[in-house]
């Protein structure tokens, strides 16, 4: 049955189309979004424990002889191959099963972590970091697939941040975990046990996802929510079992200049978001004396606050805001300018103060990281979710290859000061072009 048939046969009601479901339906769908929702947040933050685990470990490698700059240009390479990856495993996830996509996604991430593990020499080691950045571009998109096509968009903000609160879940556990295994153990434990995990992890999504609704025989979203609303007009009109063509797609993302405000927006954000996570323990190692367990627990902070900066940013731009995403990115933005302000002046032996002003920082990185991802969703539509958030994804890795490399040269060269007067720089920017985002989506609405 398409959305419009459902339309002329249901009666609208403050309840919405549920209303009109039998309640078996209702709640067989209540336990599939639960479901979904909870095997997305577990199987991606599995993704960023192989993906965070490069940064625990590069304190380590420094002491083995590798360069800041050296470390820097491997996380610039695994960045554009991350960025392209987005791109291409975007527009394949759109015309593929998510369920399946996600999976093998993960398996491939964790085998080539055990072979990081496993590994001697440099040319081995980048080739499976290299590789592993591939499948792990496949994680998101997928997820966001999922999202779209199991959560309305009245409701997607909270849902999307959420979701995307597996990034900091993942990230705060290898911090954790990994510089315990560091210490202990040595770098290559900090690949092997996270790569184990996921290829365990990559089965139970394979057992636990599904692509949409009716792939179980259930309504479509649409219908079980009663939110039929689309920001733009660049909606995708086929059947609910349809995959948009190449020109549709085109329509709805290439030639949408909204999503590209939005992708500018996010380079800027992931040139302060990554270069944190990539470079903070390093940092907080010289720059604020500390050992390499308390930098682990202060950049868990980071990622912790950033869970909540999230999901107020989600909640704030679903109520609030009505499902504006700009200005809310904006406010978070400038408020990060400040914290990467108070972070960086702040003396070394100051403990306490570092992980509340990192913990600032967390909290204001994410917000508009999850903002970014939903507004690609309301600008392209959820039938082109996944070629939307691979291209937003891309720029996103290009912002963390330039962050990677320009940092690990400037600290290099010029000290951590440097460093820091290129992440605010970045913010400011970013602020910018949110700004944006908001202003031509009151000018649009307003014609």
């Amino acid at each position: 049955m398409t959305i419009k048939q459902t339309k002329n046969r249901c009666t609208r009601s403050s309840q919405g189309f549920s209303s009109a479901l039998p309640k078996q339906t209702l709640r067989i769908y209540r336990f599939w979004r639960l479901r979904i929702l909870s095997s997305v947040v577990f199987g991606y933050a599995t993704y960023y424990i192989v993906r965070a685990n490069f940064a625990i470990a590069m304190p380590s490698l420094v002491e083995e002889g590798y360069s800041k700059a050296q470390l820097g240009d491997m996380l610039f390479w695994w960045s554009l191959v991350y960025g392209v990856g987005k791109v291409v495993n975007g527009y394949w996830s759109d015309r593929s099963n998510a369920r399946y996509f996600m999976g093998l996604g993960l398996l491939g991430a964790g085998l080539m972590s055990v072979g990081i593990a496993l590994t001697t020499g440099t040319f081995f080691l980048i080739s499976c970091l290299l590789i592993s950045s591939w499948f792990q571009s496949m994680g998101w998109p997928a997820s966001a697939r999922m999202l779209t096509h199991w959560f309305a968009r009245k409701e997607l903000g909270i849902k999307w941040a959420l979701g995307a609160c597996s990034h900091q879940v993942g990230a705060a556990f290898i911090m954790i975990v990994g510089a315990y295994l560091v210490q202990n153990y040595g770098w290559r434990s900090a690949f092997l046990v996270p790569g184990v995990l996921a290829i365990a992890v990559s089965f139970y999504l394979l057992a636990c996802l599904r692509d949409n609704p009716t792939e179980v025989n259930l309504p479509t979203v649409e219908v079980y929510k009663n939110d039929y609303s689309d920001v733009t007009s660049n909606t995708f009109h086929g059947e609910s079992g349809e995959r948009p063509n190449q020109k549709e797609i085109w329509k709805m993302v290439f030639a949408n200049k909204m999503i590209w405000y939005v992708c500018f927006a996010n380079m800027f954000l992931y040139i302060v978001r990554m270069g944190v996570l990539q470079w903070a323990p390093t940092f907080l190692k010289e720059f604020k004396g500390v050992n390499l367990l308390e930098a682990g627990h202060q950049a868990a902070g980071y990622e912790l606050a950033g869970l909540m900066g999230g999901l107020v940013a989600g909640w704030l731009s679903d109520t609030y805001f009505k499902g504006q995403r700009g200005p809310v990115a904006t406010v978070y933005m400038v408020a990060l300018m400040l914290a990467m302000l108070a972070f960086w002046q702040t003396p070394p032996g100051y403990y306490y103060v570092d992980m509340v002003t990192l913990a600032c920082v967390g909290f204001f990185v994410y917000g508009p990281q999850i903002l970014a991802g939903v507004a690609s969703a309301d600008f392209a539509s959820k039938h082109a979710v996944g070629t939307a958030n691979g291209l937003v994804g891309a720029f996103a890795s290009l912002g963390s290859a330039l962050s990677g490399a320009v940092v690990g040269r400037i600290s290099d060269t010029y000290g951590w000061n440097g460093g820091f007067i290129f992440f605010i720089s970045a913010a400011a920017l970013g602020a910018v072009a949110f700004g944006l985002t908001g202003w031509e989506l009151r000018r649009t609405l307003t014609q």
